[in-house]
């Protein structure tokens, strides 16, 4: 579908994949590029696994990720008050906080009113993006600019190629580390943890859970906060990382993409590095082929390749299940 699309506005299929893929895996540089992108992926990969898991729908962590964005930038530009060593941990804390209680608030709805934590956590999305952009064109703008102040220096995360000489130019800096670190906490956390035993027991039956002893609405209040709480670390990436300021419109729709991390990698944190990666090439690669072709097929072909990679997956799974029954048989 992809080559016909090509085709049809005159380019040669051939020549564009050519492009794709040569640029995608050039240089160290597009490799920084690469994981530079697949870091916000990580986090709202996560937020969305684990709401997953829980057995809840979070389709808040656009909101989520924009609350903690700002919160994280209002608290890294407060170097007046907080001592240096503390800022950027406190930055860090402020943003996971923001997008702990945006996530908190529908499932307290759900908890106690039953209300549906997918048009809840929807409607936080519009009511976060449209606070945080109030509060940043008539409170915290720079004026001429849709973004906040920038915040202190001791508030900022290196970047990788001024640590280690690596990546060259690219933006990736060392939230990729508190990335990672993240998908293996939450991977103890969800398989070697009685907290994560619940949350896994409560997301596949609630009312097992509830006969086991388990809080469900606890568990439903716990769940959305700690994925509204990893969706908030994004701005560690942008606000601390790279801008080192927060913008408008920064998270190029992350939030959403995150949903179709997590459910590439099976809800799984440590394949959410993975699938995070994949998305990443993907991103970037459709960056390289807008010298070629337009902007809006690019990013055409960006979906349809997502698209054919779910689909040869679960090809695969039926393809695996077929041999093991067979074995067994």
């Amino acid at each position: 579908m992809g080559a016909l699309l090509i085709l049809a506005i005159g380019r040669s299929p051939v020549d564009v994949y050519g492009l794709f893929f040569s640029q995608t895996f050039g240089n160290s540089y597009v490799l920084g590029q690469v994981l530079f992108r697949a870091t916000p992926l990580m986090f709202t990969g996560l937020a969305a696994a684990i709401s997953f898991r829980g057995g809840l729908f979070n389709i808040g962590a656009e909101g989520q990720l924009t609350v903690g964005a700002f919160l994280t930038a209002l608290v890294g530009c407060s170097g007046h008050w907080i001592p240096s060593g503390l800022l950027m941990p406190a930055a860090l804390v402020a943003g996971s906080a923001g997008g702990a209680l945006w996530g908190a608030i529908p499932g307290f709805l759900k908890a106690r009113f039953g209300a549906h934590e997918v048009i809840n956590t929807i409607m936080m999305n519009f009511i976060g993006t449209a606070l945080v952009s109030y509060l940043v064109t008539n409170v915290f703008l720079v004026p001429a600019t849709v973004h906040t102040p920038a915040i202190a220096r001791a508030a900022e995360i290196p970047r990788l190629d001024l640590l280690t000489g690596a990546f060259q130019g690219a933006p990736v800096n060392l939230s990729l580390l508190l990335a990672l670190c993240v998908c293996y906490a939450s991977y103890i956390f969800l398989w070697k943890s009685r907290p994560g035993y619940e949350l896994r027991a409560t997301g596949l039956s609630r009312n097992a859970a509830a006969y086991a002893g388990i809080d469900v609405a606890r568990q439903t209040v716990l769940v959305l906060a700690v994925s509204g709480g990893l969706a908030g670390l994004v701005g560690s990436n942008f606000v601390l990382g790279y801008k080192h300021y927060f913008e408008l419109g920064f998270s190029e729709n992350v939030g959403f993409i995150g949903i179709a991390v997590a459910l590439l990698a099976k809800n799984h944190p440590l394949g959410i590095i993975a699938t995070s990666l994949f998305f990443g090439i993907l991103g970037y690669g459709s960056l390289t082929i807008n010298t070629v072709v337009p902007k809006e097929l690019a990013n055409i072909l960006e979906a349809i390749m997502i698209m054919f990679v779910i689909v040869l997956s679960r090809l695969v799974d039926r393809w695996m299940l077929a041999v093991q029954q067979k074995s067994a048989a």
